[in-house]
Protein backbone atom coordinates (compact mmCIF):
# COMPACT_ATOMS: atom_id res chain seq x y z
CA UNK A 1 0.00 0.00 0.00
CA UNK A 2 1.54 3.28 -1.20
CA UNK A 3 1.57 5.92 1.34
CA UNK A 4 -0.93 8.39 2.16
CA UNK A 5 0.66 11.69 1.55
CA UNK A 6 -1.81 14.18 0.68
CA UNK A 7 -5.45 14.40 2.22
CA UNK A 8 -8.86 16.21 2.34
CA UNK A 9 -8.54 17.55 5.89
CA UNK A 10 -10.47 19.78 8.34
CA UNK A 11 -8.94 22.77 9.47
CA UNK A 12 -9.37 22.87 13.16
CA UNK A 13 -7.43 25.69 14.27
CA UNK A 14 -6.08 29.32 13.18
CA UNK A 15 -3.99 31.18 15.40
CA UNK A 16 -2.03 34.07 14.89
CA UNK A 17 2.22 34.57 14.11
CA UNK A 18 3.78 37.31 16.02
CA UNK A 19 5.47 40.23 13.98
CA UNK A 20 3.61 38.61 10.77
CA UNK A 21 1.36 40.44 8.73
CA UNK A 22 1.02 38.33 6.16
CA UNK A 23 0.80 34.83 7.24
CA UNK A 24 -0.72 32.79 10.26
CA UNK A 25 -0.54 28.89 11.56
CA UNK A 26 -3.30 26.61 11.09
CA UNK A 27 -3.27 23.71 12.48
CA UNK A 28 -4.28 20.26 10.32
CA UNK A 29 -4.62 16.61 12.49
CA UNK A 30 -1.68 16.99 14.51
CA UNK A 31 0.52 19.13 12.20
CA UNK A 32 0.97 23.32 12.43
CA UNK A 33 1.24 25.11 9.11
CA UNK A 34 2.11 28.67 8.04
CA UNK A 35 -0.26 29.74 5.45
CA UNK A 36 -1.18 32.86 3.99
CA UNK A 37 -3.50 35.21 5.95
CA UNK A 38 -7.16 34.65 5.78
CA UNK A 39 -6.95 31.95 3.48
CA UNK A 40 -8.27 29.37 5.54
CA UNK A 41 -10.71 29.47 8.62
CA UNK A 42 -11.57 27.08 11.27
CA UNK A 43 -13.71 24.07 9.54
CA UNK A 44 -12.60 24.32 6.02
CA UNK A 45 -11.93 21.81 3.48
CA UNK A 46 -8.09 22.02 2.46
CA UNK A 47 -5.72 19.64 0.93
CA UNK A 48 -2.51 18.85 3.48
CA UNK A 49 0.32 17.26 2.17
CA UNK A 50 2.53 16.29 4.58
CA UNK A 51 6.13 16.53 4.78
CA UNK A 52 9.00 14.38 2.46
CA UNK A 53 6.04 15.04 -0.15
CA UNK A 54 7.16 15.59 -3.67
CA UNK A 55 4.61 17.34 -5.78
CA UNK A 56 4.92 17.58 -9.62
CA UNK A 57 5.79 20.08 -11.79
CA UNK A 58 2.61 22.13 -12.52
CA UNK A 59 2.09 25.97 -13.35
CA UNK A 60 0.17 25.88 -10.33
CA UNK A 61 2.72 24.74 -8.20
CA UNK A 62 5.57 27.21 -9.44
CA UNK A 63 6.11 29.22 -5.99
CA UNK A 64 7.25 26.42 -4.30
CA UNK A 65 9.95 26.52 -7.02
CA UNK A 66 12.54 29.23 -4.54
CA UNK A 67 12.03 26.97 -1.73
CA UNK A 68 11.59 23.55 -2.75
CA UNK A 69 12.88 22.26 -5.67
CA UNK A 70 14.91 19.32 -6.10
CA UNK A 71 16.15 16.87 -8.25
CA UNK A 72 16.08 13.32 -8.15
CA UNK A 73 16.78 9.88 -9.88
CA UNK A 74 14.36 10.28 -12.39
CA UNK A 75 13.09 14.13 -12.59
CA UNK A 76 12.20 17.13 -10.66
CA UNK A 77 10.07 18.55 -8.18
CA UNK A 78 9.24 20.00 -5.38
CA UNK A 79 10.05 18.59 -2.24
CA UNK A 80 8.15 19.50 0.61
CA UNK A 81 10.13 19.94 4.49
CA UNK A 82 9.98 21.29 7.57
CA UNK A 83 10.59 25.23 8.05
CA UNK A 84 10.89 27.92 10.46
CA UNK A 85 8.99 31.11 9.58
CA UNK A 86 8.70 33.87 11.81
CA UNK A 87 9.49 31.78 15.16
CA UNK A 88 6.79 29.25 13.97
CA UNK A 89 7.65 25.30 12.53
CA UNK A 90 5.62 24.63 9.74
CA UNK A 91 5.55 21.07 8.64
CA UNK A 92 3.50 20.03 5.59
CA UNK A 93 1.86 22.47 2.95
CA UNK A 94 -2.28 23.36 2.80
CA UNK A 95 -3.62 24.41 -0.63
CA UNK A 96 -7.53 25.55 -0.93
CA UNK A 97 -9.81 22.74 -1.85
CA UNK A 98 -10.51 24.04 -5.19
CA UNK A 99 -6.74 23.33 -6.42
CA UNK A 100 -8.37 19.92 -7.13
CA UNK A 101 -10.86 21.55 -9.65
CA UNK A 102 -8.08 24.12 -10.83
CA UNK A 103 -5.84 21.35 -12.56
CA UNK A 104 -8.09 18.63 -13.08
CA UNK A 105 -11.29 21.16 -14.66
CA UNK A 106 -13.55 18.59 -12.68
CA UNK A 107 -15.72 18.83 -10.01
CA UNK A 108 -14.52 17.45 -7.01
CA UNK A 109 -16.64 18.87 -4.04
CA UNK A 110 -19.26 17.19 -4.09
CA UNK A 111 -17.39 13.81 -3.13
CA UNK A 112 -14.81 15.07 -0.85
CA UNK A 113 -14.56 14.61 2.94
CA UNK A 114 -12.09 14.66 5.72
CA UNK A 115 -9.39 11.33 5.23
CA UNK A 116 -9.92 11.45 1.45
CA UNK A 117 -7.08 10.33 -0.17
CA UNK A 118 -5.60 12.50 -3.01
CA UNK A 119 -2.15 11.71 -2.91
CA UNK A 120 -2.65 9.93 -6.71
CA UNK A 121 -5.13 12.62 -7.79
CA UNK A 122 -2.46 14.75 -7.44
CA UNK A 123 0.90 13.27 -8.39
CA UNK A 124 2.34 13.21 -5.61
CA UNK A 125 4.79 10.67 -4.58
CA UNK A 126 7.51 10.17 -1.68
CA UNK A 127 10.82 11.89 -1.68
CA UNK A 128 13.55 9.54 -1.13
CA UNK A 129 17.40 10.87 -1.17
CA UNK A 130 19.31 8.51 -3.16
CA UNK A 131 20.99 5.84 -1.59
CA UNK A 132 25.12 6.47 -0.79
CA UNK A 133 27.22 4.33 -2.84
CA UNK A 134 28.12 1.72 -0.22
CA UNK A 135 24.42 0.49 -0.25
CA UNK A 136 23.70 0.30 -3.95
CA UNK A 137 23.66 -2.95 -5.60
CA UNK A 138 21.58 -5.27 -7.95
CA UNK A 139 18.24 -5.94 -6.66
CA UNK A 140 16.57 -9.42 -6.59
CA UNK A 141 13.06 -7.74 -6.16
CA UNK A 142 11.04 -5.66 -4.03
CA UNK A 143 10.79 -6.41 -0.27
CA UNK A 144 9.00 -9.62 0.20
CA UNK A 145 5.78 -9.22 1.09
CA UNK A 146 5.81 -11.65 3.95
CA UNK A 147 8.15 -8.99 5.57
CA UNK A 148 6.07 -5.66 6.46
CA UNK A 149 8.68 -2.60 5.29
CA UNK A 150 9.94 -0.18 8.24
CA UNK A 151 8.13 2.74 8.25
CA UNK A 152 6.73 4.20 11.81
CA UNK A 153 3.82 6.80 11.41
CA UNK A 154 4.61 10.28 12.73
CA UNK A 155 2.67 10.86 15.97
CA UNK A 156 1.35 13.96 14.21
CA UNK A 157 -1.12 11.49 12.23
CA UNK A 158 -2.40 9.73 14.99
CA UNK A 159 -5.72 10.48 14.79
CA UNK A 160 -6.09 8.49 11.82
CA UNK A 161 -3.86 5.45 13.35
CA UNK A 162 -4.34 5.90 17.17
CA UNK A 163 -7.36 8.78 17.98
CA UNK A 164 -7.68 7.38 21.72
CA UNK A 165 -3.73 7.07 22.02
CA UNK A 166 -3.81 10.12 25.01
CA UNK A 167 -6.91 8.45 27.29
CA UNK A 168 -5.10 4.94 27.53
CA UNK A 169 -3.48 5.69 30.22
CA UNK A 170 -3.21 1.67 31.20
CA UNK A 171 -0.47 1.58 28.10
CA UNK A 172 3.12 1.83 29.06
CA UNK A 173 5.62 2.00 26.28
CA UNK A 174 9.24 1.57 25.27
CA UNK A 175 11.07 3.93 24.17
CA UNK A 176 13.78 3.86 22.07
CA UNK A 177 16.19 6.69 20.61
CA UNK A 178 15.49 6.90 16.46
CA UNK A 179 18.93 7.03 14.59
CA UNK A 180 19.69 8.23 11.23
CA UNK A 181 20.88 6.23 8.89
CA UNK A 182 19.49 3.53 6.36
CA UNK A 183 17.24 0.82 7.45
CA UNK A 184 18.09 -2.68 6.45
CA UNK A 185 16.24 -6.00 6.42
CA UNK A 186 18.42 -8.97 7.52
CA UNK A 187 15.45 -12.18 6.83
CA UNK A 188 15.41 -16.39 7.31
CA UNK A 189 12.91 -18.06 5.91
CA UNK A 190 13.28 -21.71 5.59
CA UNK A 191 16.48 -22.45 4.32
CA UNK A 192 16.75 -18.48 2.41
CA UNK A 193 18.41 -16.09 3.97
CA UNK A 194 18.34 -12.71 2.32
CA UNK A 195 19.69 -8.91 2.70
CA UNK A 196 17.42 -6.02 2.21
CA UNK A 197 17.81 -2.23 1.50
CA UNK A 198 14.46 -0.16 2.63
CA UNK A 199 12.64 -1.19 -0.13
CA UNK A 200 14.74 -4.17 -2.16
CA UNK A 201 16.35 -7.33 -1.80
CA UNK A 202 19.91 -7.37 -2.74
CA UNK A 203 22.26 -9.66 -4.42
CA UNK A 204 24.67 -10.65 -2.75
CA UNK A 205 27.73 -8.23 -3.42
CA UNK A 206 30.60 -8.21 -0.90
CA UNK A 207 31.08 -4.59 -1.83
CA UNK A 208 27.40 -3.83 -0.48
CA UNK A 209 27.85 -2.48 3.11
CA UNK A 210 24.72 -4.19 3.90
CA UNK A 211 26.02 -7.43 2.87
CA UNK A 212 29.21 -6.97 4.17
CA UNK A 213 28.07 -6.03 7.80
CA UNK A 214 25.67 -9.88 7.20
CA UNK A 215 29.06 -11.20 6.82
CA UNK A 216 30.95 -9.29 9.99
CA UNK A 217 27.59 -10.41 12.45
CA UNK A 218 27.47 -13.65 11.08
CA UNK A 219 23.68 -12.63 11.06
CA UNK A 220 22.87 -15.89 9.35
CA UNK A 221 24.61 -18.21 11.13
CA UNK A 222 22.98 -16.88 14.20
CA UNK A 223 19.39 -17.00 12.78
CA UNK A 224 19.94 -20.67 11.99
CA UNK A 225 20.33 -21.29 15.35
CA UNK A 226 17.06 -20.46 16.78
CA UNK A 227 14.96 -22.43 13.93
CA UNK A 228 12.84 -19.53 13.23
CA UNK A 229 11.26 -17.88 10.43
CA UNK A 230 12.33 -14.26 11.39
CA UNK A 231 13.21 -11.09 9.97
CA UNK A 232 15.82 -8.73 11.97
CA UNK A 233 15.70 -4.94 10.75
CA UNK A 234 17.73 -2.39 11.79
CA UNK A 235 19.18 0.94 11.10
CA UNK A 236 22.76 1.28 9.43
CA UNK A 237 25.37 3.99 11.04
CA UNK A 238 28.47 5.40 10.11
CA UNK A 239 30.70 6.54 7.01
CA UNK A 240 28.86 7.50 4.25
CA UNK A 241 25.62 7.50 5.69
CA UNK A 242 23.35 10.67 6.23
CA UNK A 243 27.09 12.66 6.40
CA UNK A 244 27.79 10.08 9.23
CA UNK A 245 26.08 12.46 11.88
CA UNK A 246 27.49 10.46 14.84
CA UNK A 247 31.02 10.68 13.72
CA UNK A 248 31.81 6.87 13.50
CA UNK A 249 34.97 5.52 12.22
CA UNK A 250 33.04 2.24 11.11
CA UNK A 251 30.34 0.72 10.30
CA UNK A 252 27.80 -0.34 12.49
CA UNK A 253 24.06 -2.21 12.43
CA UNK A 254 21.95 -1.27 15.64
CA UNK A 255 18.37 -3.44 15.41
CA UNK A 256 15.05 -2.08 16.65
CA UNK A 257 12.58 -5.15 15.36
CA UNK A 258 12.04 -8.44 15.32
CA UNK A 259 9.43 -9.64 12.65
CA UNK A 260 8.08 -13.50 13.30
CA UNK A 261 7.41 -14.14 9.73
CA UNK A 262 5.18 -16.80 10.19
CA UNK A 263 3.04 -15.32 12.52
CA UNK A 264 3.05 -12.10 10.92
CA UNK A 265 3.38 -9.97 13.70
CA UNK A 266 6.11 -7.48 15.55
CA UNK A 267 8.12 -8.95 18.63
CA UNK A 268 7.15 -6.76 21.57
CA UNK A 269 9.77 -4.98 23.40
CA UNK A 270 10.41 -7.54 25.81
CA UNK A 271 10.38 -10.52 23.46
CA UNK A 272 12.90 -8.01 21.21
CA UNK A 273 15.52 -7.64 24.03
CA UNK A 274 15.26 -11.18 24.62
CA UNK A 275 15.67 -12.40 21.43
CA UNK A 276 18.89 -9.16 20.69
CA UNK A 277 20.42 -11.64 23.80
CA UNK A 278 20.13 -14.23 22.52
CA UNK A 279 21.66 -13.43 18.59
CA UNK A 280 24.19 -11.07 20.76
CA UNK A 281 23.02 -8.21 18.61
CA UNK A 282 23.37 -4.50 19.12
CA UNK A 283 20.01 -2.36 19.80
CA UNK A 284 19.42 1.34 19.34
CA UNK A 285 19.96 3.42 22.49
CA UNK A 286 16.86 2.22 25.36
CA UNK A 287 16.04 5.31 26.49
CA UNK A 288 13.16 3.88 28.64
CA UNK A 289 10.65 1.12 29.49
CA UNK A 290 7.13 0.90 31.00
CA UNK A 291 7.02 4.64 30.46
CA UNK A 292 3.57 6.40 30.16
CA UNK A 293 3.39 8.80 27.71
CA UNK A 294 1.65 12.06 28.31
CA UNK A 295 -1.25 14.42 27.36
CA UNK A 296 -0.30 15.75 24.35
CA UNK A 297 1.90 16.30 21.09
CA UNK A 298 3.70 19.44 22.53
CA UNK A 299 4.79 17.41 25.17
CA UNK A 300 5.85 14.45 23.47
CA UNK A 301 7.81 16.83 21.09
CA UNK A 302 9.77 18.62 24.21
CA UNK A 303 10.61 14.50 24.85
CA UNK A 304 12.24 14.13 21.77
CA UNK A 305 14.23 17.45 21.69
CA UNK A 306 17.58 16.01 23.23
CA UNK A 307 21.38 14.64 22.05
CA UNK A 308 22.15 11.61 20.90
CA UNK A 309 23.44 8.93 23.22
CA UNK A 310 25.68 7.79 20.41
CA UNK A 311 27.00 11.53 20.47
CA UNK A 312 26.44 13.91 22.55
CA UNK A 313 27.94 16.79 20.47
CA UNK A 314 24.69 15.98 18.05
CA UNK A 315 21.00 16.50 18.41
CA UNK A 316 18.86 13.13 18.12
CA UNK A 317 16.86 12.68 15.56
CA UNK A 318 13.65 12.03 17.39
CA UNK A 319 11.81 8.72 19.45
CA UNK A 320 10.60 5.68 18.36
CA UNK A 321 7.73 4.86 20.79
CA UNK A 322 6.01 1.36 20.94
CA UNK A 323 3.53 -0.83 23.73
CA UNK A 324 4.87 -2.77 26.10
CA UNK A 325 1.98 -5.38 25.48
CA UNK A 326 0.65 -6.26 22.46
CA UNK A 327 -3.18 -6.86 23.16
CA UNK A 328 -3.05 -3.73 21.42
CA UNK A 329 0.23 -3.01 19.18
CA UNK A 330 1.19 0.85 18.95
CA UNK A 331 4.14 2.04 17.53
CA UNK A 332 4.71 5.86 16.41
CA UNK A 333 7.59 8.67 15.81
CA UNK A 334 8.34 12.01 17.42
CA UNK A 335 10.40 13.26 15.58
CA UNK A 336 12.48 16.39 16.73
CA UNK A 337 12.08 19.70 14.90
CA UNK A 338 15.97 21.01 15.99
CA UNK A 339 17.35 18.42 14.45
CA UNK A 340 15.06 18.76 10.89
CA UNK A 341 15.59 22.34 10.63
CA UNK A 342 19.19 21.77 11.82
CA UNK A 343 19.75 18.58 9.02
CA UNK A 344 16.86 17.90 6.52
CA UNK A 345 17.36 20.65 4.35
Amino acid sequence: MNRKLASVEKILDVQPIPNANTIECVSVRGWKCVARKGEFKVGDLCIYCEIDSLIPMRPEFEFLRKSCYVKYDGGEGFRIRTVHLRGQVSQGICFPISILNTIWKYNYLPILAAGMDVTDILGIVKYDPPLPACLSGTAVGYLPTFIQETDEKRIQNYTEFFPDIFNKKDIMYSVTEKLDGSSGTFYLKEDHFGVCSHHLELCYNEKNTFWRIAKEQKIEEKLRTVARNLALQGELIGPGIEKNRYQLKEHEIRFFSVFDIDNYRYFNPIEFNDMMKILNLSTVPILKEYYQIPDTINELLVAADDVSVLNKNVIREGLVIRSMNYTERISFKVLNNAYLLKYKK
